[in-house]
């Protein structure tokens, strides 16, 4: 599996504003009947997460950059991003664990914001 291009792909498509290019990339590397999970959403289906990001993008103004590569194993990934409001702060960063089916794609996605806490 192409760990690389499915997270780039992925990236792509929280930073493309106009909706139907954002389902062409989101066809490329999310699963038609994908699930996008993070603590704030709960989101089914390929074109529903298309909707999602232009909300988020919408109601924050800001942009969504990959800061690592994919790390893989099996049929799982993991990457970091983080979201950047247009005054140039970082409103939010996190981690993204991927879930890919046989074709390469998204079947699942669980986001985390921000960094476990530290253990006591």
């Amino acid at each position: 599996m192409n760990w690389q291009q499915t997270v780039s792909d992925y990236g792509a498509a929280w930073q493309e504003a106009d909706r139907s290019k954002r389902l062409e990339i989101l066809a490329r590397c999310f699963a038609e009947d994908g699930t996008y999970v993070d603590p704030m959403a709960r989101v089914q289906g390929r074109s529903n997460l298309c909707d999602h990001i232009g909300e988020v993008k919408q109601s924050t103004g800001g942009r969504l950059e990959l800061t690592s590569k994919a790390s893989g194993h099996n049929d799982v990934a993991h990457f970091t991003w983080r979201l950047v409001g247009p005054d140039g702060n970082v409103v939010v960063a996190g981690h993204d664990f991927a879930h890919l089916d046989s074709d390469g794609k998204i079947a699942l996605l669980a986001g985390f914001f921000g960094d476990p806490e530290p253990l006591s």
